[in-house]
């Protein structure tokens, strides 16, 4: 079965691209506003806010690993804390140059077959289940953001663009919950695309291939699928706790945010920036760029410009955020992806 490390060296040169096209966007969006205005930004950048910033980030990736060990512990049997916690920086590192953050969720799975021997996709039920908790409060919060933003005194096109770019988003969110709690339905979405591009799959195989083989696969590994998804958001315990674990992250993540305002000496109303970063996030998550650079920076530059906050202010504090939030993250968790793609390798070349 193909993985994201197969995915990651397959595609390099697309995911190059959109790494190109991204920096663009962003060097567009900074030449507008001023380089050196926003250079100037950041040079009075508070160092204690700063580290704060970083901080609050390694507190919300603590607690995240520790709801994905939750979700674990209810579809099979969770490795420890530690290996949690690895695989999870693995996994977004997986994320983080993969367009609409695709690649980390297959990758957890992989490990935890390759490294624990948990089925794969028990694995990838548990990290799409844990993906599922992370879109709550986003979503919850942009059903009220997208009312809010029509009120605002923006474009009529700024207002469809945002609107239209949440509605889709939400889309997604119902139909993964929806094909996960119903394995027919999800049996015959996936079926019928399987069979679609079954002829194409064809002509790039020397191995000889029957649907019908590729059907009941896919039909097994469904169901291992839906069974663990649904064990996952059934248990009521867990739910709430997974629920409530969730909006806590959010809620640390809007304080990181804004404390990266306040790292520039700027203090953004609350309400509004809940209501823009919250809706930044849920644009970044479309399958559009990698990290959603340059998307989600002009989307909060267009927001906050209706609230008061100057361009050359909120994308110097998108800078910083990224810093913690991107950078570092993706740093780590290259490491991690390395140091198992090499213990994997290795664990294989001793049992040939």
């Amino acid at each position: 079965m193909s993985n994201t490390y197969d995915t990651i060296r397959k595609h390099k040169w697309k995911i190059i691209l959109s790494f190109a096209a991204s920096f663009f966007i962003i060097f567009v969006i900074s030449f507008i506003i001023g380089i050196n205005d926003i250079i100037n930004v950041l040079k009075r950048t508070n160092l204690q806010f700063l580290l704060l910033n970083f901080i609050l980030e390694a507190i919300i990736i603590l607690i995240w690993a520790l709801r994905w060990r939750l979700i674990l512990n209810v579809v099979d049997k969770a490795p420890k804390f530690k290996t949690t916690l690895i695989m999870l920086m693995a996994s977004l590192f997986g994320n983080n140059v993969t367009p609409g953050a695709a690649g980390g969720e297959p990758l957890r799975a992989y490990l935890l077959r390759e490294l624990e021997g948990t089925p794969f996709e028990i694995g990838f039920a548990s990290s799409t289940a844990d993906r599922v908790f992370e879109f709550f409060p986003f979503v919850i919060i942009s059903l009220f953001a997208a009312i809010f933003i029509l009120t605002w005194n923006i474009s009529i096109i700024t207002r469809l663009v945002v609107s239209v770019l949440i509605f889709i988003t939400m889309i997604f969110f119902v139909i993964l919950i929806y094909a996960g709690l119903n394995k027919d339905i999800a049996q015959r979405m996936i079926i019928r695309i399987a069979k679609s591009v079954f002829p194409f799959i064809i002509k790039f195989t020397k191995k000889p291939l029957e649907f019908i083989d590729i059907r009941e696969k896919l039909i097994f590994y469904i169901n291992r699928f839906s069974t663990g998804f649904m064990q996952a958001l059934e248990d009521k315990k867990v739910f709430l706790i997974g629920f409530f674990i969730s909006f806590g992250m959010w809620g640390i993540d809007v304080l990181r945010i804004y404390v990266c305002f306040v790292a520039l000496g700027s203090y953004p109303p609350i309400i509004p920036l809940v209501i823009i970063y919250t809706v930044a996030i849920l644009i970044s998550l479309l399958p559009i760029l990698p990290g959603a650079w340059g998307i989600r920076e002009a989307t909060l530059v267009a927001l906050f410009a209706v609230v008061g906050v100057p361009a050359d202010v909120v994308l110097p504090a998108s800078i910083i955020d990224r810093l913690a939030s991107y950078f570092t993250v993706t740093f780590i968790g290259a490491v991690a992806a390395l140091y198992y793609g090499k213990l994997i390798k290795s664990s294989k070349s001793a049992t040939v």
